[in-house]
C-alpha cells in the first residue's frame, strides 16, 4: 500500500464484508468516512445509495473527490413501507444491478451499498439477492452494507458488524434534521 497521496495501488489483502446497522445515527457517516479514508490511500470507491434520490450535503462534498463515485437509486419523495410501488422495486433492483456491475468492473477497491438493509426491509430487494451480491464480490473488494434492520443472513455472512445503538438523540426533543449534520 502506498502512503497517502502516493501512487494508486490495489488492495493486496483479501477484502472484507462490513455491515453497519442498528437504530442509532451514523451508519452512512461511517461508511462515507471509510470512503474518504480509502481515497487518502488512492483507493477507488463506488457508493450506491438505495432509497435516496434527494440532494444531501455529502454528495456535493464527495463528488469533489475524483476517487469516489456516488449514484442514488431512490426517488425524491420520502418512501413509506406501506406505499411501495412497482417502480420503487424496479429502481432498487436496477440499482443493485448497477452496483454489481461497478463492483465486478475491476475499477473499485471499496463498494458501499448505503441503506441496502432498509431496502430489503421495505421489500424493494430480496435477502437472497443481497446474499448473491456478496457472493459475487471479487476477492480484493471491501464491501460495506448499511441501514437499519440488517437481515440475519447478511449479518451472519459479514466479517464485521457494527450495531449503532441510540442512547440519546435530540430529535426526540423536537430538533429537526439540520443541514450539514443530519442531511
Amino acid at each position: 500500500m502506498s502512503a497517502p497521496g502516493g501512487t494508486p495501488q490495489r488492495l493486496t489483502l483479501t477484502g472484507r464484508v462490513h455491515v453497519y446497522t442498528g437504530c442509532g445515527k451514523g451508519k452512512t457517516t461511517a461508511a462515507l468516512g471509510q470512503a474518504v479514508r480509502a481515497a487518502g490511500y488512492r483507493l477507488r470507491t463506488y457508493v450506491g445509495q438505495f432509497m435516496k434520490g434527494r440532494p444531501y450535503g455529502e454528495l456535493d462534498a464527495l463528488r469533489r473527490i475524483p476517487l469516489i463515485t456516488i449514484e442514488q437509486y431512490g426517488g425524491t419523495d420520502c418512501l413509506r413501507r406501506e406505499e411501495v410501488t412497482a417502480e420503487d422495486v424496479a429502481r432498487a433492483q436496477r440499482g443493485l444491478g448497477r452496483a454489481l456491475d461497478a463492483m465486478r468492473s475491476g475499477r473499485y477497491d471499496l463498494v458501499v451499498l448505503d441503506e441496502v438493509n432498509v431496502a430489503v426491509w421495505f421489500g424493494l430487494l430480496d435477502t437472497a439477492d443481497v446474499l448473491a451480491f456478496i457472493d459475487r464480490r471479487p476477492e480484493h473488494v471491501e464491501l460495506i452494507l448499511t441501514g437499519r434492520y440488517a437481515p440475519t443472513e447478511v449479518v451472519e455472512r459479514a466479517d464485521l458488524v457494527t450495531d449503532m445503538r441510540e442512547v440519546k438523540h435530540y430529535y426526540r426533543e423536537g430538533v429537526p434534521a439540520r443541514d450539514g449534520i443530519e442531511r
